[in-house]
């Protein structure tokens, strides 16, 4: 679903972007690529010779859409303010990794002391109400939705890679 938003996006953008405006000449359009007509060109001047104000939502032609690309780039003020805001956020991704790895030590410890504690006394585990089973409850709670990796055959978990 994501993945499909995310075409339709890119894709709304790429129109915008090329899209000369105007009329679209498929008659105009075929005799440039060497496809077969269907009809002759009093069909085309028909078609192309009405006065009514340009339709939105039709195909540009290959010429008009190169006129525009070049007015389109942006220049190198626009090229430095956005390095700026990528050097921001990947220093803000950076403290964002560290403090997620900061806080997952923490639970880390907390596990390895509870796992230690119930081994060396079994029967704290065994009591349904206890203090252990509900730090546990929340040590391997889950979000709605949320599936845990399966892990590979050596026990360690699989690089999994999102598209």
């Amino acid at each position: 679903m994501q993945d499909n938003l995310e075409f339709l996006q890119w894709t709304k953008r790429f129109w915008d972007q090329y899209y000369p405006g105007g009329d679209y000449d498929a008659i105009a359009r075929r005799k440039g690529s060497g496809a077969p007509t269907a009809g002759g060109p009093p069909v085309a001047a028909a078609r192309t010779s009405g006065a009514g104000p340009a339709r939105r939502g039709t195909t540009p032609t290959g010429t008009a859409a190169a006129a525009v690309r070049p007015a389109r780039t942006p220049g190198a003020g626009a090229s430095s303010v956005l390095t700026q805001e990528n050097t921001q956020l990947k220093e803000t991704v950076t403290g964002l990794e560290r403090e997620r790895d900061f806080y997952f030590s923490k639970l880390r410890d907390i596990e390895l002391l509870l796992q230690q504690a119930v081994e060396a006394d079994p029967e704290i585990e065994k009591d349904e109400d206890g203090l252990v089973k509900r730090i546990q409850a929340i040590l391997y709670s889950t979000e709605e939705g949320f599936e845990i990796p399966a892990e590979a055959e050596d026990g360690a978990q699989e690089d999994l890679e999102t598209f």
